[in-house]
């Protein structure tokens, strides 16, 4: 006698957020999206650009795209629950990341391909730079509408010191550009010191942007928010020794350092050595400001949660 099953078939729901998209957040994301397509395209149509700065822009273009583009398909199709990563930290993360890569791309670009250009690929190139300084304004208002508000429950990347750690390793990452192309450490111990102050601060600040967007603070031995405000105080103190060692063995004749600009420095596509020192001394002051602030604030989120 034959035997009778039944197959009981579930279908899957997949439910779609069009607010992802039309919405002010989504429609400031879709422009981001377009502006920096523009960008690229204008760029890639006329193959103008070269050389690392060039490589640079034409990424800083298409990751933001790309990302952005990922970024609006998760939360259209309502998949951010499932994604491995922290939907409170990472959006926030990547735009802060991308104001930063669209503001350098804006400048970058400019100034290394447009000094000696005529005509139509001229034209091209002013196109894809405000194309690229408008994408860089379309994720600072991401990051405006998307940070913490007073009162609001979020993750800490959408903080005030969450956004300072993103700040943190881009100044940490153009300086490490400036101080190894060429290698302008090995000259003396002092400036091996400046080098690991500039790579031990990066790491840890990339270990806490890493344990926020993938939910792993808990995994510390130390409460979270002692551990970042002892972070930062290191921070301060290294970079600030930093700060008063560079100039010292760069610019000080008496520790082989030269204080006058050569006159033979500069070039339409390419910074000269002495140049790269007074940037990176530069980009230290600045990186150590960004500690100070992260340290106030650290400080001030221990005393309001005592």
């Amino acid at each position: 006698m034959p035997v009778q099953r039944t197959v009981t078939v579930q279908r899957t729901t997949v439910t779609t957020n069009t607010g992802a998209l039309i919405g002010p957040l989504g429609i400031i994301r879709l422009l981001a999206v377009l502006f920096t397509c523009v960008a690229f395209s204008l760029v890639a149509h006329k193959n103008a650009w070269w050389s690392r700065a060039g490589d640079w822009c034409m990424f800083s273009w298409c990751f933001c795209f790309a990302v952005t583009l990922l970024i609006l398909g998760v939360e259209f199709a309502g998949l951010q629950a499932r994604m491995p990563v922290s939907w409170k930290n990472f959006p926030i993360t990547f735009a802060m990341y991308a104001v930063l890569m669209c503001l350098s791309a804006s400048i970058i670009y400019p100034l290394y391909f447009m000094s000696n250009n005529r005509g139509e690929l001229r034209d091209y190139q002013i196109a894809a730079t405000t194309f690229s300084c408008l994408a860089t304004v379309a994720y600072i208002c991401e990051v405006s509408m998307t940070r913490a508000k007073p009162g609001e429950v979020t993750g800490y990347m959408a903080t005030v010191p969450g956004l300072l750690k993103v700040v943190e390793t881009f100044v940490a990452c153009v300086i490490f550009v400036f101080i190894s192309d060429p290698p302008s450490y090995d000259r003396h111990d002092a400036l091996k010191y400046c080098l690991a102050v500039y790579c031990i601060c990066f790491i840890l600040s990339v270990v806490v942007i890493i344990l926020c967007v993938g939910e792993c603070t808990g995994w510390l031995p130390v409460a979270f928010n002692k551990f970042l405000s002892a972070y930062a105080l290191l921070a301060v103190l290294l970079y600030a020794s930093a700060m008063i060692i560079w100039p010292i063995f760069n610019f000080d004749r008496k520790n082989g350092g030269n204080p006058k600009r050569p006159s033979n420095c500069g070039s339409a596509y390419d910074v000269c050595f002495w140049d790269k020192q007074l940037a990176i001394a530069i980009l230290t002051a600045v990186n150590l400001i960004v500690y100070v602030m992260d340290l106030v604030y650290s400080a001030r989120l221990i005393f309001i949660q005592a």
